[in-house]
């Protein structure tokens, strides 16, 4: 015979369905993963990029001495418990190591792409005399015959085989002149630049 007391026991039966609105077992491993993937990029990065990061020491000091294990194994055991440490961080120190991660990210693509622009530029200039003339147009207060000087000495040396000095001096006015607005530049600001790259 049924018992007419079953089920009431004074309590509604989604009164602890809150205690299991936990995430479930995939969404946790993909967290894991995602901690794992973080905690794996940072041991890519430079030692002085890594200190500068806002995280807690302990998970610092994880990073770092996994930098250091050149053993394959090793490196492996330190790699799994860089992402132990990772999993002991809250959402926030989270989001801020992926936010320091990202501004690395979108400032190096920057600056990379501009070096490539500079790289692209010099090399014009030493295949192409019109290069030269465009140049001056924009910056007018370069000094033509030490430019010309160097775009020789620079052809000689890639002739020649020789150490690229020529080469990386115009580099450095290149890089000087486009940090500021064309035809925009003092010109003993400009020969205080163009002396510094002579003297590297």
């Amino acid at each position: 015979m049924p018992n007419p007391n079953r089920g009431s026991c004074g309590y509604q039966s989604n009164e602890f369905e809150q205690e299991y609105e936990r995430p479930s077992k995939s969404q946790l491993k993909r967290e894991m993963t995602a901690l794992q993937k973080l905690g794996e990029e940072l041991v890519e990065q430079p030692r002085d990029r890594v200190k500068r990061v806002p995280m807690p020491e302990d998970v610092r000091d994880a990073i770092l001495e996994c930098q250091q294990i050149k053993n394959h194994e090793g490196r492996r055991r330190q790699m799994q418990y860089v992402g132990k440490k990772m999993r002991t961080l809250d959402e926030e120190e989270v989001a801020l190591i992926q936010k320091t991660i990202d501004s690395w990210k979108g400032a190096s693509k920057s600056e990379t792409a501009a070096m490539h622009a500079l790289e692209r530029r010099r090399d014009k200039l030493l295949a192409d005399d019109n290069a030269l003339t465009e140049l001056l147009a924009e910056h007018p207060e370069l000094d033509v015959q030490q430019l010309r000087t160097m775009i020789r000495n620079a052809r000689k040396e890639q002739a020649e085989n020789k150490a690229p000095k020529a080469y990386r001096e115009i580099f450095q006015i290149l890089k000087q002149i486009s940090k500021k607005p064309a035809g925009a530049q003092d010109e003993a600001d400009e020969e205080d630049a163009e002396d510094e790259a002579f003297d590297e």
